[in-house]
């Protein structure tokens, strides 16, 4: 009679044990279906907010993805900064130590080729085995998807020139001439090394900044694109003496 009690009693705390467990699994599935609604949400708002230069895509996408991508974001520091490293040293190499680079490159290629040289002959001397030294070459693929994007790359810039100099965008005109002049400005100040290494830097901090205040960035370029509009709209009505609509259909009549 006490072993049927006693098994009784089990098998009431299993069950109890049972229902609490249900209980807790229903709980934390609600709160989990509960923060995923929030995310979802979140996200949703997020997409639908104005985005710098009407990205759509996340900035790894953006920059293509993959290593490079990796190596812009900071995603391994070590790698980022190996790289940032050794633009620097070749910057303060052309420019400041103001080496040029065809002797540069003929000097690595003759300190190279005498250690390989030393070591394959002091291996036999010595009764060592002999560096392996790989086989180098260019692949054909990785040659042609870049001269493929580079020639996309060139011609869409070809077309979106000529419109502009067709009078068919004047925002275009406007903002293709403001960057020359930048360029032009900047090219007296510093050379083309210079100029290369200044956007190479640029190119490791300003999108992993961008990233880390991504909400603000857009924000504030929301209400500067929301300035540049109103400037836009009296710049016509002044000059051009209409509204922008209007210019639109005198040039497509014409």
């Amino acid at each position: 009679m006490a072993d049927h009690a006693g098994e009784s009693e089990s098998a009431m705390e299993s069950v109890m044990e049972k229902i609490t467990a249900k209980l807790h699994g229903h709980d934390s599935q609600s709160s989990s279906d509960s923060e995923d609604g929030k995310k979802s949400l979140v996200e949703a708002v997020k997409s639908k907010s104005y985005r710098l230069f009407g990205r759509e895509k996340p900035l790894h996408k953006v920059l293509g993805g993959g290593k490079p991508a990796d190596v812009f974001l900071w995603r391994n520091k070590k790698i980022s900064g190996s790289v940032l490293g050794c633009a620097t040293a070749i910057w303060v190499l052309f420019e400041m130590l103001e080496y040029q680079l065809l002797p540069l490159l003929c000097h690595i290629l003759m300190l190279c080729l005498a250690s390989l040289f030393l070591w394959s002959n002091a291996s036999i001397v010595i009764k060592k085995s002999p560096p392996n030294i790989p086989v180098v070459g260019v692949p054909e693929k990785a040659v042609m998807e870049i001269t493929s994007a580079l020639l996309f790359a060139i011609n869409r810039g070809l077309t979106s020139l000529h419109n502009i100099a067709s009078g068919r965008h004047l925002k275009q005109f406007l903002a293709v001439t403001a960057g020359l002049w930048v360029l032009s400005a900047v090219g007296r100040w510093c050379n083309f090394i210079t100029l290369f290494y200044l956007l190479f830097v640029l190119l490791h901090t300003v999108p992993v900044i961008y990233e880390k205040y991504e909400d603000e960035v857009d924000s504030s370029a929301e209400k500067v694109k929301t300035g540049i509009k109103k400037q836009y709209r009296v710049l016509c009505e002044k000059v051009l003496k209409g509204q922008p609509g209007d210019v639109l259909k005198v040039r497509k009549l014409s």
